[in-house]
């Protein structure tokens, strides 16, 4: 898919870029989690010893994780993995919520998603914002609230997602520049209730219910991924597949949209942006598909980033 390229910001030209003059961020570490270990009941930062394990599937499986320790933070590109190796006893998200600056979220992103929607690909990004009190981690609970139920009528819906996680003050910022300010990439699923994102213009409020939006496994450096336009990503229910698509498919690329949303907009170290999902979401399915009560639902995302693995529980009910 051609990327987008309507004149959207003229100070910062998507065409004829001048090159990057900006020093990208570089961190000692690969992948990181943040985890419980098994060895101190502490919540610890590492890198997996095992390059190519996909965590959310292993934590999910019960299958052992070994991580070097990271001493430092994660926001810190100057954190050192060191020889010490813990174990995973409990995987958390990457970014904890006093660490998440700020949530963006691009809709209607992928041109195949506007196309099953009978959409036209929108000229600028279609920007909402969610409260830090929606994202959760691997393994947590998607909570539907007593006020998107019954789920029949208010349609709980999934969307994998590729996140990009800022690393420096980004204000401002060219297209040729925009990848030097990513600390770096995770997955998160846009849970979101379409009886009330129909009903507004604004999404925030469907899309911000409390402990609805996974966040993680994995946050991936952006060394380890220079192109975050060839990644592919999926979503599966109850082990049939929802959505399997590449972020090719973004009409606003990685890129685009950090520039775009940094205009006039300082983008702190640790705001976080969910860049739209691809084709395959339940309301447009006919008849439509929503999560219900003892489902069991992941995203998965490549370049490193793999699996999350969440339930879904109506709140108010017993857990199957």
């Amino acid at each position: 898919m051609t990327q987008h390229k309507t004149a959207i910001y003229p100070l910062q030209p998507t065409l004829a870029s001048p090159p990057s003059t900006m020093a990208p961020i570089r961190t000692q570490w690969t992948r990181l989690i943040r985890f419980v270990a098994a060895e101190t009941s502490q919540v610890h930062i590492g890198q997996p010893v095992d390059a190519s394990l996909d965590v959310g599937l292993a934590a999910h499986r019960g299958t052992p994780i070994k991580v070097h320790e990271i001493v430092g933070s994660t926001l810190d590109p100057a954190a050192q993995v060191t020889k010490t190796v813990l174990t995973v006893k409990q995987l958390l998200s990457p970014l904890t919520r006093e660490e998440v600056k700020y949530v963006r979220c691009l809709g209607l992103n992928y041109a195949d998603h506007a196309a099953e929607a009978n959409l036209p690909a929108p000229p600028f990004p279609v920007l909402f914002v969610k409260p830090v009190t929606s994202l959760i981690g691997p393994g947590a609970t998607i909570y539907i609230p007593k006020v998107a139920q019954p789920v029949k009528e208010h349609l709980p819906d999934y969307e994998v997602e590729l996140v990009i996680v800022i690393g420096k003050p980004a204000k401002n910022v060219s297209e040729a520049d925009a990848l030097d300010y990513v600390l770096g990439y995770t997955a998160a699923n846009d849970v979101s209730f379409r009886k009330h994102q129909m009903a507004v213009s604004q999404w925030g409020f469907s899309k911000g219910f409390d402990n609805t939006n996974p966040l993680g496994p994995c946050l991936v450096s952006a060394a380890s991924i220079p192109n975050p336009q060839a990644l592919p990503l999926k979503c599966t229910v109850n082990n049939s597949v929802m959505q399997d698509g590449t972020t090719a498919d973004q009409i606003f690329g990685v890129r685009q949209t950090v520039a775009f949303l940094s205009q006039g907009t300082t983008l702190e170290p640790g705001s976080v942006i969910l860049t739209g999902t691809p084709k395959g979401v339940g309301f447009v399915k006919k008849p439509p598909v929503y999560l219900r009560h003892g489902d069991k639902m992941s995203v998965w995302v490549g370049g490193g980033i793999g699996t999350l693995v969440n339930d879904v529980e109506e709140e108010g009910r017993a857990k199957l």
